[in-house]
């Protein structure tokens, strides 16, 4: 319904205006995707075996490439540029023509920028088995690999700005705004944490570290996510955004308030009290642009719900609002100082940084990739069934992952702060809750595997459908 009222409002547009249909190819959108969800898939055997060390820490422990110290930054890297953010680049790459009613500037300079991502990607996956790293959280890439990242992301920046500046419709949706943040953003955040940090150290190099990281989260995945999330419930519902400038609110506030919240990972350490206090304070005003973006996606479906029922891209993105509002709150709660005292350094960071990454902003991906995959390779979705499964494996190994790490972290942050209690000893308590997250973790990747192979097999199904 939502295709043919959007058909039918194009036909109208080209009645009046006289202008020719616009026919996206949509080369480098398929190239994105499809490279994404093998890297996803990939990284996914990665991550089983590292929860798997967790709980049999002899596991591979002879081979060097399959050391924990090697694998965990391939686990992070490849999830996190592999996976979610080319995925995310897919996708900006069909949204944004259509949302300016133009084809993409360039295909040829878009199809270039999916080959150098993936030879960024391979390059990864190689030196950081082989133990060559720069030792930095998330920037754990060789200098020569954050400079082709650098290269890379100008060429999809140009060619996203001049598809936006070249637009035939002058009013821009909120998701353009938030894909014109992310590139923006993205060049100042992978700069200070990838190249900044090379001239800074102790204190000051951890500061620019933990900026980078918490901001790679916030203002490089966050205004990604929500820009899918804004383009894909609508479309997915085939109802109108519930308000344009509530929309703007949660943009604009989101740009002034997230940059300042990274050094709430370092509080109780040595940096002044005064940035710890104005990491709290800002981390507590994150609640503005959360909450604007979540009333105004609910209330978009409000007295629509049940159509979650059988619509798997939009049981998908609803389930990111509600993981995206669930992280949102962790994290100003966790940046208070008497919490952080408990929770800092503990399983519940990952447990928190996975339901973000994970079920919120992977989610949004997954969803925005079920959406489009019949409409670029113009034939029906493999199995919806096997949609669904991936959904609840997806939702079931997310849950099970993200609470029992927090409750097992916060039980974690008790034991180290009671000095009666001998370190090793809090490590042997956690065997149960890393038993746990090893299965949980497969069936998360059970979720991978049934949505990889749908991805596959409808891509396969458009030669049977030319054929036919």
């Amino acid at each position: 319904m939502a295709d043919a009222n959007a058909q039918d409002r194009a036909t109208e547009i080209q009645r009046v205006t006289g202008a020719e249909p616009v026919v996206h190819e949509d080369l480098t959108v398929k190239w994105f995707l499809l490279s994404s969800v093998a890297y996803f898939f990939i990284v996914g055997i990665i991550a089983i075996i590292i929860a798997a060390k967790f709980v049999w820490p002899e596991l591979l422990s002879t081979v060097a490439m399959f050391t924990y110290g090697r694998m965990r930054p391939l686990h992070v890297n490849g999830m996190l540029f592999g996976w979610l953010l080319a995925c995310d680049m897919g996708l900006i790459f069909y949204l944004v023509p259509r949302l300016c009613g133009v084809k993409i500037w360039s295909e040829k300079l878009g199809l270039a920028t999916a080959a150098l991502w993936n030879v960024i990607v391979l390059g990864a996956v190689v030196s950081l088995l082989m133990g060559w790293t720069s030792g930095l959280e998330y920037a754990e890439l060789p200098l020569p690999l954050d400079v082709l990242v650098v290269v890379a992301w100008i060429m999809f920046g140009v060619n996203i700005f001049m598809t936006i500046a070249t637009r035939r419709y002058q009013q821009m949706y909120v998701s353009i705004w938030y894909i014109m943040g992310t590139i923006l953003w993205t060049a100042f955040v992978y700069l200070t944490g990838n190249f900044a940090t090379l001239f800074a150290t102790g204190v000051n190099q951890a500061n620019l570290n933990w900026m980078y990281v918490h901001n790679a989260v916030g203002l490089i995945f966050t205004p990604a996510g929500l820009a899918l999330a804004y383009y894909f419930i609508p479309r997915s519902s085939n109802l109108p955004l519930h308000s344009h400038k509530l929309s703007m609110i949660g943009f604009w506030s989101l740009a002034f308030v997230y940059v300042w919240t990274g050094a709430h990972h370092m509080l109780h350490g040595p940096i002044s009290q005064w940035l710890q206090t104005i990491a709290i304070a800002f981390s507590v005003m994150l609640i503005i642009p959360v909450w604007a973006v979540v009333f105004n996606l609910f209330s978009t479906i409000k007295g629509h719900w049940h159509e979650m029922g059988e619509n798997v891209p939009l049981k998908f993105l609803m389930s990111g609002v509600v993981f995206y509002l669930l992280t949102c709150f962790q994290g100003p709660m966790h940046s208070l100082r008497a919490v952080n005292a408990i929770v800092s350094k503990t399983d519940w960071i990952p447990g928190h940084a996975h339901m973000a990454v994970l079920g919120a902003f992977s989610f949004f991906a997954i969803a925005g990739t079920y959406y489009i995959l019949p409409r670029i390779f113009r034939t029906p979705l493999h199995s919806q069934p096997l949609a669904q499964w991936s959904y609840w494996f997806f939702m079931s190994g997310g849950l099970g992952f993200f609470v029992t790490l927090w409750l097992g972290g916060f039980w974690q942050g008790w034991q180290w702060n009671n000095p009666a209690i001998p370190f090793i000893d809090t490590v042997i308590a956690l065997g149960p809750v890393w038993l746990v997250r090893f299965f949980s973790g497969i069936l998360m990747f059970a979720g991978i595997v049934c949505f990889a192979y749908n991805v596959l097999a409808t891509a396969l199904g458009e030669k049977k459908a030319l054929e036919a």
